[in-house]
């Protein structure tokens, strides 16, 4: 088997889907933009050749590896990058090069478009925010009449809560039409809910291999853009609810051998045409791993391998390995540099020591959104997940 993986070396915990995969058998190919030399040794190892293109972005180039790949190795049986950045050129890939594991260029948009998610939210019979077009600023606010203030405004094909926003007012409607992105935005009604996940491999029938959840306390659109403390935890279990509106959205859009991530809102008050407090709608559907360290986080918790599951998929359709230990509660929390925490870096660690699974900084490109200093910690508990972010957020 054949397999192209599109910037293996980026995040750097990716390369463990590559080492994976060649411990099961699979001869991977990688394509990155990144120096052979910056590669992390085990990465070099695990790869059977790589080729470096200027830009990942340019496509001619990608065509050009591609191609030398086959014309070394025969025919190309996947390609994928786990990452929302680059869904859209491994689908192009793959309808060029007659691919047939994984999405082609003419199925992507219902996986990047929101507006197109709404229509299988709808056929999973799970509910999801009213929404607009954003056209002009009294369509706007004809649409806010109806669903009351305040609204979200996104871009339809986003990644996270990047360039997301929330408007309270008329005003604030006015103001941001004045600044009116380029690309198309949608403007849904504001969802009062705790953001909670369904993250997990399917397989070639849509089985679901494996399955977890994490939930974010804080809103994440208010960690991107006002710098509210990012921390969210992998819980012990995946709610029965989550578990039921997860199958039966992965259902909906026909979703076969990926790693999913499918974002759903618990209800913290009711809300008409949605549903009751502690009831699910729908956010968002992602077919990749959750971002960050998110995929490490559920190897934690859940005291399984995520990687060896997903390369497992890969190579024989089936979930292979079987793993023993029992599920604790997974937290992250993300440190913001040139904030005044109560207790330093190297205090937090004394204090929590044992329970400390991973201690890092998060690369540039995510901290924006996932602060600069990670610290991620198991408990066997909910009540313990909760001090510890209280005590490693407090300042003075």
């Amino acid at each position: 088997m054949n397999f192209v993986f599109v910037s293996p070396n980026f995040p750097q915990a990716y390369r463990w889907f590559c080492i994976r995969l060649r411990e099961n058998g699979v001869n991977v190919l990688g394509v990155g933009d990144a120096r052979y030399e910056e590669l992390h040794p085990d990465l070099r190892k695990a790869l059977t050749e790589y080729y470096r293109v200027d830009s990942l972005e340019n496509y001619d180039e990608m065509v050009r590896a591609l191609g030398h790949f086959t014309a070394r190795y025969g025919k190309l049986d996947w390609v994928e990058s786990n990452n929302e950045y680059w869904l859209e050129l491994d689908a192009a890939l793959r309808t060029d090069f007659n691919i047939t594991t994984g999405l082609k260029s003419d199925e992507i948009v219902k996986y990047k478009s929101k507006q197109h998610m709404k229509a299988y939210f709808q056929a999973a019979g799970v509910p999801s925010a009213r929404f607009a077009p954003v056209t002009t600023v009294d369509a706007a606010l004809a649409f806010t009449a109806q669903v009351g203030y305040p609204v979200v405004v996104k871009p339809d094909n986003g990644v996270g809560a990047a360039a997301t926003y929330k408007l309270k007012n008329d005003r604030d409607v006015e103001n941001f039409f004045a600044q009116l992105p380029e690309e198309p935005y949608l403007m849904e009604e504001y969802v009062p809910g705790v953001v909670t996940t369904y993250d997990g491999v399917c397989n070639s029938k849509g089985e679901v291999l494996f399955a977890a959840s994490h939930i974010t306390p804080n809103s994440i659109m208010d960690m991107v853009n006002e710098g509210v403390p990012c921390c969210y935890y992998v819980d012990k279990q995946v709610p029965p609810e989550v578990e039921r509106a997860g199958r039966a959205v992965l259902k909906a859009f026909g979703a076969t051998r990926r790693f999913f991530h499918l974002e759903f809102f618990h209800l913290t008050a009711d809300k008409e045409g949605l549903g009751k407090t502690g009831d699910i709608v729908a956010l968002e559907v992602n077919m990749r791993p959750a971002g960050g360290f998110t995929p490490d986080m559920l190897n934690f918790s859940q005291s399984v391998d995520v990687y060896q599951i997903w390369a497992d998929m890969v190579a024989f359709d089936q979930r292979k390995h079987t793993y023993e230990g029992e599920p604790r509660y997974c937290a992250y929390i993300g440190r913001r540099d040139g904030v005044q925490y109560s207790l330093s870096d190297q205090a937090l660690l004394e204090c929590y020591g044992e329970h400390v699974c991973l201690h890092t900084r998060m690369p540039a490109a995510l901290a924006g959104a996932m602060g600069n200093q990670v610290t991620i910690a198991c408990f066997d508990t909910e009540a313990e997940v909760k001090e510890f972010m209280q005590t490693a957020f407090a300042q003075g």
